[in-house]
């Protein structure tokens, strides 16, 4: 159930692109907190006006948005390169990479993002991969681009390497840890110029920020969420794509694998992914077999996605008949032009004058998911009305606005600029309202641990009204406090 004043509808504008790569961009917001904050305030523009209130309650005088300028930079950098914008909620953004609940608002891609709209297998496996791990890579991306699927990998070199080059004739698509512009390693320049010439090379990162640890975990999210099932070619007990497979486990992937010796260290952890129930793979057959009712779903979702999305001719003139439907392609269904063709761009690009330093002063800005500080609940509530309860697209409800809402006293004004250190102390219903919301607060930390736990089980366990719970949820989200996991679990932070 969504909450927001309004739907959120993907950017149109110039002025709401850029709303919206400001808001991604502002300090201490990250993908899932976007979302909330969308979820809350409806529009990017109207998250980015609320941001500074919600910042001084919780005693960030100071705190203030990305620059315009900043932003404008990074659309202006990306489009020098050739790279397009897919805003979230976009109908070319990718289906599958909307289901995620912390789903990248936004991803810059060079080549062809008619690509994305394909069902794709993704490829994964150690760096320091054998030869016959090669091999094996090479010849399932190639039985699987035969097939009909496109190979999404990270671009890394050994397993991942090889299964773009294999597939660069059928279709690959490299999701980059940094930003689009930037290769690493710098061996693979020359597969990555040719993925953009012929696939797709994607980033959730502005261009020219440099790749750091903490963004390949996230760029694996990415893999596993574009993809119907991943297939693990060799990995060690520790190793970044078993990061991958307990992403595609967790975003309800098929996870494949390829068995090796038990004595090889480069085996162990495909062996450890098959004794816990992933499917076996010996071949390209093997894999598109497991993946058949994942890629039978995906056709008919795209299917219904364009007969939803296409524009409904015009009725003809009188004394004529209508025009017969379109023919259907051999899979039986219409080609899905609504996905494949680019949205109009048609804006120009914003003067140099008003681009400011760069997409180098974007990359600076820190891109965690740490969210605002808590006191949610004194900032003022939106001007209009909630919409009305219905079916919501996000995998999880969306928190409805502040428990000090709910109390009998009038909103508060918003919070303006004072000279006095400390904030006057509030006025006895909004004391009320607020040591109601930190004795929640406190229940809710005391059930939860490091271990994660489902929501709803601690719905029960409260046995309070939902949308109390879903408020106090969110304080304690941007607070810091908790997180937010996929399949709807919530784990305390230390």
């Amino acid at each position: 159930m969504s909450s927001s004043p309004t739907p959120f509808t993907p950017p149109t504008t110039e002025e709401e692109r850029l709303a919206l790569v400001r808001l991604i961009r502002s300090r201490r917001v990250g993908p899932a907190t976007f979302h909330r904050l969308i979820d809350a305030h409806g529009t990017p523009a109207a998250a980015l006006a609320a941001l500074p209130a919600v910042a001084r309650a919780a005693g960030e005088a100071d705190y203030a948005p990305c620059p315009p300028e900043v932003a404008a930079g990074e659309i202006a950098a990306a489009r020098a390169l050739g790279a397009r914008p897919l805003c979230f909620g976009a109908p070319d953004y990718p289906a599958p990479l909307a289901d995620l609940p912390d789903a990248p608002p936004l991803l810059w891609v060079v080549g062809d993002p008619a690509l994305l709209a394909r069902p794709m297998v993704a490829l994964v496996g150690m760096r320091n991969a054998s030869s016959l791990g090669l091999r094996m890579a090479r010849r399932l991306a190639e039985g699987l681009g035969a097939a009909g699927f496109a190979v999404v990998s990270g671009l890394a070199r050994g397993v991942d390497g090889a299964a773009h080059a294999a597939s660069l004739a059928t279709g690959t698509v490299a999701v980059v840890a940094g930003g689009i512009d930037i290769v690493y390693p710098a061996e693979n320049a020359a597969l990555a110029a040719a993925i953009a010439a012929r696939g797709a090379v994607v980033s959730e990162h502005p261009p020219g920020l440099s790749p750091q640890a903490r963004h390949f975990p996230t760029r694996n999210r990415i893999v596993a969420g574009l993809a119907l099932g991943v297939i693990v070619v060799e990995a060690a007990e520790r190793s970044g794509s078993l990061i991958t497979a307990r992403a595609a486990l967790d975003q309800a992937r098929v996870v494949m694998a390829v068995p090796g010796h038990p004595l090889d260290p480069r085996a162990a952890g495909t062996n450890a992914l098959l004794r816990e129930g992933a499917v076996l793979v010996r071949d390209a057959e093997d894999a598109a077999a497991a993946l058949a009712p994942a890629a039978a779903a995906h056709a008919a979702e795209a299917a219904a996605r364009w007969r939803t999305t296409a524009t409904p001719p015009a009725p003809p003139p009188a004394g004529r008949a209508p025009p017969a439907p379109p023919r259907p392609t051999a899979a039986g269904a219409p080609p899905p032009r609504a996905l494949h063709e680019p949205s109009p761009e048609g804006h120009p690009a914003p003067p140099a004058a008003a681009l400011g330093p760069g997409p180098s002063a974007g990359a600076a800005a820190p891109l965690g998911d740490r969210a605002l500080p808590a006191a949610v609940a004194a900032a003022p509530p939106p001007p209009a009305p909630a919409a009305p309860a219905g079916p919501s697209s996000r995998p999880h409800p969306a928190p409805p606005r502040p428990v000090a809402a709910a109390a009998s006293a009038p909103p508060a004004a918003p919070a303006g600029p004072s000279s006095r250190p400390h904030p006057a102390p509030p006025r006895p219903a909004a004391a009320a309202a607020l040591a109601v919301a930190r004795d929640l607060h406190r229940l809710i930390l005391e059930r939860l641990g490091a271990a994660p736990l489902a929501e709803d089980a601690l719905l029960r366990d409260l046995a309070l009204p939902p949308a109390a719970v879903a408020h106090a949820l969110l304080d304690l989200e941007l607070d810091g406090a908790i997180a937010r996991q996929p399949g709807g679990l919530l784990a305390r932070l230390p």
